[in-house]
């Protein structure tokens, strides 16, 4: 059993401790890997509370008209909570080497920089300018459509969702779910249940597999599946802008 997260560590160190080979393994192997715990608690519940206080975000998404599913969204302002600031710059350098080995792979161009903050530059400068950070709530009967995190023409093939709610006391239902296209075969689907505080990593839109001509990609979309009960709250970290 995982040991809880820590109040006081730093957040360089929580992500740090992971066992990252092995996160790195389950990311070649399914496109997806699910950390230890990165928040106590009582820090899920203080990010589930900024729901409520709009000053904090910049835009709602009403996932019903837009035909996205069921439930509700808010992107965060840059002006972003300690802890999701502290966590999306503490996963970069652990997902970066992935990235880029993916990327060549692949052999495609990776091209992102070693610090994050030059990245965000980038899709600033090439007009990806809003903040991606993303605060999710859902209800009974609410679910999220298939879909990748694409917003523009700059893309960081990685990103995270943090479980900020107890699955099975809090809600039930409501699987994160991952679809694999995969190359001239029927597509594989994953649930994984998401337990609070923490993260799973998963590929943004596809992840390279072995074909006989060597490295295909095969596209993924992610969602979450109905909710039968209660309510479930999950922090989005995207590793490029919107």
């Amino acid at each position: 059993m995982s040991a809880p997260a820590r109040p006081g560590t730093d957040w360089a160190a929580r992500v740090g401790e992971q066992d990252w080979a092995a996160l790195a393994r389950d990311l070649d192997d399914h496109g997806q890997a699910l950390t230890g715990p990165l928040l106590t608690a009582d820090e899920c519940r203080s990010l589930t509370s900024l729901y409520d206080r709009p000053e904090h975000f910049r835009s709602t998404i009403d996932m019903a008209r837009h035909r996205f599913g069921s439930g509700e969204y808010r992107y965060f302002t840059h002006d972003l909570p300690d802890a999701v600031r502290g966590l999306r710059a503490a996963f970069y350098p652990h997902l970066l080497p992935i990235a880029r080995d993916w990327a060549a792979r692949l052999s495609r161009p990776g091209t992102w920089p070693a610090d994050l903050d030059e990245w965000i530059r980038r899709c600033h400068h090439a007009g990806q300018a809003k903040s991606s950070q993303i605060l999710l709530r859902y209800g009974p009967g609410d679910w999220n459509a298939l879909h990748r995190d694409l917003f523009g023409d700059l893309v960081f093939p990685l990103q995270v969702v943090i479980g900020l709610d107890r699955p099975g006391i809090d809600y039930t239902g409501g699987e994160f779910l991952l679809v694999e296209q995969r190359p001239r075969a029927q597509s594989r689907g994953s649930a994984i249940t998401l337990p609070q505080g923490h993260g799973l990593v998963f590929t943004t839109r596809d992840r390279p597999v072995r074909s006989a001509r060597g490295w295909s990609a095969a596209p993924i979309r992610h969602g979450v599946s109905l909710v039968r009960s209660g309510r479930r709250h999950t922090l989005g970290l995207v590793f490029h802008e919107a």
